[in-house]
């Protein structure tokens, strides 16, 4: 009998052991963590210099074979495998094919090469320049644009941008909170070879994109051996009016020809960029006024947010993609083999600009909800006594309470199932602001 692999996961917690233990194959695996959850989620302070010392650390410590390093989180941990699995010999894609995707200027550079007709227009500015706005003008955008730090951990520090007054509220944040994510990030970009000119763009900067919206999808996809494989689309419907996430579903309800171009759009990008033996997933807008497809951003993983979606209605997690591949194998992910026909993780949001949570439910009747509705799983993201405002990892305009995770028959049922169970998911507030 062969001996078991060895797979070291970044950040693993308890949730994700189990999950990880379902996959194809996971009975001849072992899993082993490196990096302590709690030094890459719930937190906004990342040492990523140190936290690459202390794997390496454990690593050169581990007496077995070291078969696999992976991750499944975006920032910090993406940026730390390719430096770690070069270092130890494991499979992963470039350190610099990477960075073309994390690093949002760098990516619209390579993007505009070969998908010009499908990109925003945009340009990089320092926010910490008084005269930043002047040369956002002189670069060809006007009212209204989007601005984003270079590098972003979820939808933090994104701001629509109307007036110079939207503009120097949303600077006077950027100023203040941008370091948080800039300076680790440009510990990894001292890693790298750059460009002159990305170089010079380094993770104090920022982006302004020309405004683009529509119908928002994500292409779930991997590249084994330089071949692109896109193997599921999600969709992300937002509250109305807002630009905060109200669920994701899949599979898409995406007319089918434009499924067919973003899969070709993602072949062409991913294989300009050269990437390669890794998950990624790139998220796009469909304007159906227009009939214009845009490409938004690309992650260098699979979205955990989409897990237990590919699990309920393909049978399997995407985390079986991520290890494959860490592995230097093939991915096996199946299709259609699951539960249900749809899935949709939901966002419960509150929209106040801050309030103290006095009561949250209960385990109990997280419990029964679970129960009465089959395949829900619901995850509580506050607790008692907690201000929102110390919740991390928020977009800019509401706060996340719960995370559920539902099968149906279709969408319509997904969508009556979850204003069920989301009117009986009770929590209280004192000190509302907003």
């Amino acid at each position: 009998m062969a001996e078991a692999k060895n797979i070291f996961v970044v950040g693993l917690n308890d949730f994700n052991r189990q999950r990880l233990e379902t996959l194809r194959g996971a009975e001849h695996w072992h899993f082993h963590g490196i990096i302590a959850p709690e030094a890459v989620y719930d937190t906004e302070e990342f040492d990523i210099a140190a936290m690459l010392a202390e794997a390496t650390a454990e690593l050169e410590a581990f007496e077995g074979s070291i078969d696999a390093i992976v991750g499944y989180m975006d920032f910090p941990v993406s940026t730390m495998l390719p430096i770690l699995c070069e270092r130890f010999g494991t499979t992963a894609t470039s350190l610099s094919s990477l960075l073309k995707c994390e690093h949002k200027y760098w990516s619209r550079r390579v993007q505009k090469e070969v998908i010009p007709d499908f990109i925003p227009g945009f340009t990089a500015f320092d926010p910490f320049d008084d005269e930043a706005l002047t040369h956002i003008g002189e670069a060809g955008l006007y009212f209204p644009f989007f601005v984003k730090p270079i590098k972003s951990s979820g939808s933090r520090l994104g701001f629509r941008i109307d007036t110079p007054e939207d503009f120097y509220h949303a600077i006077e944040q950027l100023r203040d909170a941008i370091g948080l994510i800039a300076d680790p990030f440009n510990t990894v970009l001292e890693q790298a070879r750059l460009p002159d000119e990305i170089a010079a763009v380094d993770g104090h900067f920022c982006m302004a994109e020309e405004i683009i919206g529509g119908w928002q999808c994500t292409v779930e996809g991997y590249v084994f051996a330089g071949e692109v494989v896109s193997y599921g689309i999600v969709d992300s419907l937002r509250y109305p009016q807002v630009l905060s996430f109200f669920h994701y579903r899949y599979p898409s309800g995406l007319p089918e020809p434009i499924q067919a171009k973003m899969r070709e759009l993602t072949d062409t990008v991913m294989t300009h960029i050269g990437y390669d033996n890794a998950a990624f997933n790139v998220e796009y807008f469909w304007d159906e006024v227009q009939d214009r497809i845009w490409l938004l951003e690309i992650n260098t993983r699979i979205s955990q947010s989409h897990c237990d979606l590919f699990e309920k209605v393909d049978g399997i997690s995407n985390q079986q993609v991520t290890i494959d591949l860490g592995l230097g194998s093939r991915p096996d992910m199946p299709h259609r083999q699951g539960d249900f026909p749809m899935a949709a993780k939901f966002f419960t949001r509150v929209f106040f600009i801050d309030a103290l949570v006095t009561r949250v439910p209960t385990p109990a009747e997280v419990a029964e909800l679970e129960a009465d509705f089959p395949g829900a799983m619901i995850d509580i993201q506050v607790e008692e006594g907690q201000w929102l405002s110390s919740l991390p990892e928020q977009d800019s305009y509401s706060f996340a309470l719960a995370h559920v995770w539902m099968g149906a028959e279709s969408a319509e049922q997904l969508l009556a199932n979850y204003d069920q169970l989301a009117a009986r998911l009770a929590f209280e507030f004192d000190q509302i602001q907003g």
